[in-house]
């Protein structure tokens, strides 16, 4: 018990582990409907794109809340438009964006070396750097997206499951698309600190197909998902102090392993009912 609180004593984990919670949660959440969606590349694509933003906020002397979500959201929407106007396919779409966005962050790096270790965290996460406005970005992200969640429940599992007869059945899907894609934005920008954007397509990937494999039901698997991201959160974090690892692959892999048992869990189940049904016969 002694050894699970002495990582509390320090200012800088008790903010790096509420943080780390929030965003597990915050990306399981999320990351049911872009799992079900089958939009799992574009947590990948924005990822890039967003920390092509941040280098264009940093050598301007921008707030980088504010350059990155407004880059962040502009590709998202930039991808979204390009799908639905032209011919391109959304993965070529994403592929494109985020590839130059990320490009454009590369080539300012090179320009500018003098920051060029600042971005560390930015590319694979880092509790030291969280600090208490952090905590309140992470908490406002967290309460927009619970009330579109909440308040938009039907209207987002309908869009979900059938885009087409959303909109016969007067679901404004475009609308609720371009505030999906501020919602992931906004979901990315917080998580770069804790998560790096290498890793936090996979956060936004792992926790939601764990849950799928438990349950059949969507709500269910919302809040399993949910929980799994917290939970993983808060143990990666625990993993990263104690083996002096990088929080975002500690969080990752926790999750990975929460993947690996909710697999043998379904096998399991599949073997026992096959048992029952011979059983029966």
């Amino acid at each position: 018990m002694n050894q699970l609180l002495e990582p509390l004593s320090f200012s800088f984990f008790r903010y790096g582990i509420v943080a780390a919670v929030l965003i597990g949660s915050l990306c399981g959440l999320l990351g049911v409907y872009i799992v079900l969606r089958g939009m799992s590349y574009i947590g990948h694509g924005l990822s890039h794109a967003i920390f092509g933003g941040a280098v264009v906020s940093f050598v301007l002397a921008w707030n980088f809340y504010l350059g990155a979500g407004l880059w962040g959201f502009a590709a998202a929407v930039l991808i979204n438009q390009t799908a639905r106007r032209t011919k391109i396919n959304a993965d070529a779409a994403i592929g494109i964006v985020t590839t130059a966005s990320f490009a454009i962050g590369v080539a300012l790096i090179s320009r500018y070396r003098n920051f060029t270790r600042s971005f560390d965290a930015a590319l694979f996460g880092n509790i030291l750097g969280v600090t208490s406005s952090d905590l309140w970005a992470i908490g406002g992200v967290c309460l927009m997206v619970g009330l579109v969640v909440f308040f938009s429940y039907k209207q987002l599992l309908f869009m979900t499951f059938n885009n087409d007869v959303a909109q016969v059945y007067g679901v404004r899907t475009n609308w609720l698309d371009t505030l999906f894609s501020l919602m992931l934005a906004a979901t990315l920008i917080v998580s770069m600190k804790i998560l790096g954007v290498t890793l936090i397509a996979a956060a936004l990937v792992i926790p939601p197909i764990t849950a799928r494999l438990l349950t059949d039901s969507f709500h269910r698997m919302l809040g399993i998902s949910t929980v799994i991201g917290g939970l993983t959160g808060c143990v990666g974090m625990y993993l990263s102090y104690f083996f002096d690892l990088a929080s975002g692959a500690t969080i990752v892999l926790t999750q990975t392993g929460c993947f690996m048992l909710a697999l043998g869990i379904a096998a399991l189940r599949k073997q026992l009912r096959s048992r029952m049904i011979h059983t029966h016969v």
